[in-house]
C-alpha cells in the first residue's frame, strides 16, 4: 500500500496541471496493477478540503460530488472510511466545517459518547456537546 498526500489527490480531482495529473493517475494504475492499495489518510483528505474551498474556490456541492465520487472509486482506500462516508452525508446538509463533521464521526467510530466544542455550527450536529 501507498499513501497519497493533498497535493497528489488535489491533481487528481482538479487536473489543472495535466503533466502531475498523468503521474498521480499512473501511480494509482502502478498500484493497482501490483493489487496494493491507495490510501487516502484523514489529514490529507482535510487538507484537500480547505485547498479545494480556499485555494480553488469550489463550491461545497462540488467538494461534496468530488469526495463522493472518490468514495465510489475502487483503487482508492480511505482511513476509517466509514467516518469518512458519515462526515460528508452530514456535512453536505451541515453548515459546520468539514473538519467538525469529520472529528465527529471520527469520534464516533472511536466510540466516543460525544464531542465537546465551543463552536455553535457543529453543536448543530449529532453527537456534539457543549463545553
Amino acid at each position: 500500500m501507498i499513501g497519497i498526500d493533498k497535493n497528489v489527490l488535489v491533481r487528481y480531482l482538479v487536473r489543472d496541471d495535466e503533466a502531475q495529473f498523468d503521474k498521480a493517475r499512473r501511480l494509482i494504475n502502478r498500484e493497482l496493477n501490483h493489487e496494493e492499495s491507495v490510501l487516502v489518510s484523514l489529514l490529507v483528505l482535510l487538507e484537500t478540503e480547505w485547498v479545494l474551498r480556499s485555494r480553488y474556490e469550489l463550491a461545497k456541492s462540488e467538494i461534496v460530488a468530488a469526495f463522493s465520487s472518490l468514495l465510489d472509486a475502487a483503487e482508492l482506500r480511505f482511513e476509517d472510511e466509514p467516518a469518512v462516508e458519515r462526515a460528508v452525508y452530514i456535512w453536505k446538509d451541515a453548515s459546520a466545517e468539514f473538519a467538525d463533521c469529520l472529528i465527529g464521526a471520527r469520534n464516533l467510530s472511536l466510540r466516543c459518547r460525544g464531542t465537546a466544542t465551543f463552536d455553535g455550527k457543529a453543536l448543530k450536529i449529532d453527537g456534539f456537546v457543549a463545553v
